[in-house]
């Protein structure tokens, strides 16, 4: 442990060092500061042009409310406080991200979690989000904080609500839990028990939470709340032009695959069809008692469908690579093992910024004209995705044609299943 403590140590710290070597701005957390301030001086929040960029207000009135704390500290102790929070997320993240792949001792997931956060910290998801001085990891947290409770917490859904009042991206979640629910709901009644479970619960909370929390920032914002949920939650192109390099969503890839500002049917369709299927593959997951590959699917789902998201709100790709990395381990399988390492490659590699790109310029837009060669690589993490779900997808069927070939024998042999797997079954 005190190795594994060192390490993650001095890994941290380089790290803290290399992003002000580099001259990191923390933007974000400039803007995060400067919606803080428009709340408190009652100012118009969805006309706030922060930063010497401009850059607007995108999240809905209570992520304003959120960061009013930061306008008590001076910029510098708020960029230190800043990184220094997001550090501690990461390895907040792994933890959880461990929890969720079945790593149960709690002593064991400490230590793996230092020596897996050491490493991870240095991926271009994180370091982006550190840069910036985003809050996708603390979304990320707080939608793991509540899918690797226990069954019976009382708590769990809160998570996810509070994180979709923040952002709206995450009551995805919400929905894959509702979904998964309603079926458990049927099946439990078609078998004569009772009809409430575990899935429908935590929606139910979730939704809750998240009314509760929109309904007191409207009470304390009105005006900036209605602007919000009658405008500006429509403005698809407020946050930032689609074809940026760094937007890794399949809207952002098709702009710059049909060389266009505004892929307009193709992405609709487009993000119907992934939406559908990946909120399939999660649901299945979950069913299964496959939590894992469930709130995975759910969150690579909810970044390729987004209209907008940049590389950092793939952070999520920290419990993509843990879950791979525990996979590969438990089958052995040198296919899935060459794709982990693949994916850690393509995420640690930066490999999309090696292409030309405009760097936020309203004039030149390099991304609308690139090769193929410049395509695929300012497309790999939409493309990475695409094949996660495709893996996990395959994954299902192979499973449930092994459960219909092998559980006819084991009944016959023993007269009934296994405890362990009828009681994942019933949950």
């Amino acid at each position: 442990m005190l190795v594994a403590l060192l390490i993650c140590l001095a890994s941290f710290t380089a790290f803290w060092v290399a992003q002000r070597l580099a001259g990191v701005t923390l933007l974000d957390v400039m803007v995060y500061r400067a919606e803080g301030w428009t709340v408190r001086n009652g100012g118009d929040l969805y006309a706030l042009e922060a930063t010497v960029h401009k850059l607007p207000t995108t999240y809905p009135p209570f992520a304003a409310l959120l960061f009013t704390p930061l306008t008590l500290l001076a910029v510098p102790e708020m960029r230190t406080f800043a990184t220094g929070f997001n550090l501690l997320l990461v390895l907040g993240v792994v933890h959880l991200s461990l929890r969720l792949v079945g790593v149960e001792r709690r002593s064991q997931r400490f230590v793996t979690a230092l020596w897996v956060a050491a490493l991870l910290v240095w991926c271009e998801p994180v370091w982006t989000t550190l840069r910036y001085g985003q809050i996708n990891l603390l979304l990320a947290l707080l939608v793991l904080w509540d899918l690797t409770r226990r069954p019976g917490n009382r708590w769990a859904g809160v998570g996810i609500g509070i994180a979709a009042a923040i952002k709206l991206t995450p009551a995805l979640f919400a929905v894959m839990l509702a979904l998964a629910g309603v079926v458990q709901a049927v099946r439990l009644a078609r078998a004569g028990q009772r009809w409430w479970n575990v899935w429908l619960r935590r929606a139910v909370l979730a939704t809750v939470t998240f009314l509760t929390v929109t309904a007191a920032s409207w009470l304390v914002l009105p005006y900036d709340s209605k602007r919000f949920w009658t405008e500006m939650v429509f403005a698809a192109g407020r946050p930032g032009q689609a074809e940026d390099t760094a937007n890794q969503s399949l809207r952002g890839v098709l702009a710059r695959l049909l060389h266009t500002a505004d892929p307009g049917a193709a992405y609709t369709v487009a993000a119907a069809v992934v939406a559908v299927a990946g909120l399939a593959v999660a649901v299945v997951s979950l069913l299964r008692a496959r939590t894992a590959w469930a709130v995975m699917s759910c969150a690579v789902t909810a970044l390729l469908i987004s209209p907008i998201s940049w590389s950092h709100h793939w952070v999520w790709i920290v419990t993509v690579l843990i879950l791979l990395a525990a996979e590969t381990r438990r089958t052995g399988s040198a296919w899935l093992r060459a794709g982990s390492v693949g994916m850690a490659v393509l995420f640690f590699s930066f490999a999309l910024w090696w292409v030309p790109h405009a760097g936020g310029s309203e004039t030149s837009r390099p991304e609308l004209d690139q090769n193929a060669w410049q395509f695929t690589l300012s497309a790999g993490y939409t493309l990475a995705g695409l094949a996660f779900l495709a893996w996990v997808a395959l994954r299902l069927r192979k499973n449930r044609h092994h459960a219909r070939v092998q559980m006819p024998e084991q009944q016959r042999v023993t007269g009934r299943t296994e405890p362990r797997t009828q009681a994942l079954a019933n949950e």
